[in-house]
């Protein structure tokens, strides 16, 4: 009689198949928990209203204002299919890179100031540059208003009046340049700031490299300076971009219904209208934009990043 065959043992022949899960270490256990507290506050104070907010966008309101199901994509086909929207959406675009490319050009020399200048100089030049974040945006911007006034009580058009430079006021007040002015004087620090930080890591030899071999400044600052500041130059425009987009009182008081933009129009359908989902269309829209703005330039930039190693 033939004898059973023998047991085989499967766990011998997974053996180069199978895989040890590494225990986290105790730095990158200490890492977590670090990170805990701040990932808790992103998520409860961040993720979760922007989860609600996208979630109301979906949802339908009643002729007596309940919102609930069913679900709907008809908020998203009215804003998109809606020239008064789609103008406020490209209003928005405009003012917003406007801003930051204006707020880039005139940030390069006040940083390349404060960069190569003296400890006391670049302190004070510091203070003037964060000084206007000490003064309430709405103070900065009614004072803006004065001074933008269409009349000739305007600061501006006074002047303008005064010295013979034109013989009526112009309309300054209210139009996308007081909204890109006011937008600037209250978020330049953001651009400054980054850029200034970028530039002082700058090793001063390459420009005296540059110079020895006879490159002029021009050639000096697009061949150094601009690639090297990169970083600095992307955290400030995505930061003032946002910044800018996002903005209510700026565009309400400076821009009204000349200039508007799309953080007035959440305001009033939330709070005039009391249209919620389609506010939160409308927020939700802002959002996508901003957050779409920010990953292409950080992708952009990681991928010049890789090419100039």
């Amino acid at each position: 009689m033939a004898a059973p065959p023998a047991a085989v043992d499967f766990t011998s022949l997974a053996g180069p198949f199978r895989r040890r899960l590494p225990w986290p270490s105790p730095a990158s256990l200490g890492t977590c928990v670090q990170l805990l507290p701040a990932v808790l506050f992103l998520g409860f104070f961040f993720m979760l209203p922007a989860a609600t907010l996208f979630a109301y966008s979906f949802l339908t309101q009643s002729a007596q204002g309940n919102v609930g199901l069913p679900l709907t994509t008809a908020h998203y086909q009215h804003f998109f299919g809606t020239a008064l929207y789609s103008r406020v959406l490209l209003t928005t675009l405009r003012i917003s890179l406007t801003t930051t490319l204006a707020a880039a050009l005139l940030a390069y020399p006040v940083a390349l100031v404060m960069v190569r200048t003296g400890a006391m100089t670049a302190r004070i030049i510091t203070m003037i540059v964060i000084a206007p974040l000490i003064v309430s945006v709405v103070v900065r911007t009614y004072g803006w208003e004065v001074i933008l006034g269409n009349g000739p009580s305007g600061v501006l058009n006074w002047l303008l009046l005064e010295t013979g430079v034109i013989r009526h006021p112009v309309r300054l007040l209210y139009t996308e340049a007081a909204v890109v002015i006011g937008s600037l004087h209250v978020f330049f620090p953001f651009m400054v700031l980054p850029l200034a930080s970028a530039l002082g890591k700058i090793d001063p030899s390459l420009d005296d490299a540059a110079t020895t071999l006879g490159a002029g400044s021009g050639r000096r600052f697009c061949r150094i300076t601009f690639p090297l500041s990169l970083p600095g130059l992307a955290v400030g425009g995505c930061l003032v971009f946002s910044l800018t987009a996002g903005s209510f009182v700026t565009p309400a008081i400076l821009g009204g219904s000349g200039a508007q933009m799309l953080g007035m129009l959440v305001d009033q359908q939330i709070l005039t209208v009391y249209d919620w989902p389609f506010g939160a269309t409308v927020a939700t829209v802002l959002v996508v934009i901003v957050l779409a703005i920010n990953l292409a330039s950080m992708r952009l930039f990681d991928r010049r990043r890789r090419n100039a190693r």
